[in-house]
């Protein structure tokens, strides 16, 4: 058991939409990543989210009900994405957060392009 420094472990990488696994809860992965720029739609066929900002402004577009809709989370704010609903992370600046999910999801979802990490490094 160690405790976990948060801005140092941000400060180990640069890569943005690249998921890095800081820790793990039973069949759950704490992950850790940056983004800047717009992702990709994508749903989890069955993983839930929970996304929490450390840093920045992340807007996370959500297709419900035939409607789409922007969340705004900020710092100390988190959201779960259910299993299923269709989503896309934008951050108009460098966002740091904190990602809860079972180890089993991918970070595309059921999309598979060349933003899709198969192997997460670990720090």
């Amino acid at each position: 058991m160690e405790k976990v420094n948060l801005a140092q472990k941000f400060s180990q990488f640069h890569d943005y939409y690249s998921p890095k696994i800081a820790g793990e809860i039973n069949d759950t992965h704490l992950k850790l990543v940056k983004l800047k720029g717009e992702f990709v739609w994508h749903h989890h066929d069955i993983e839930d989210e929970l996304f929490l900002v450390v840093k920045g402004t992340l807007r996370m577009m959500v297709f419900e009900d035939e409607k789409e809709r922007e969340i705004r989370i900020e710092p100390g704010e988190f959201i779960i994405i259910p299993h299923g609903v269709e989503h896309k992370p934008i951050a108009d600046d460098e966002v740091h957060l904190v990602l809860l999910e079972p180890k089993t999801t991918l970070n595309t979802g059921n999309v598979r392009n060349e933003k899709t990490v198969e192997e997460l490094a670990r720090i």
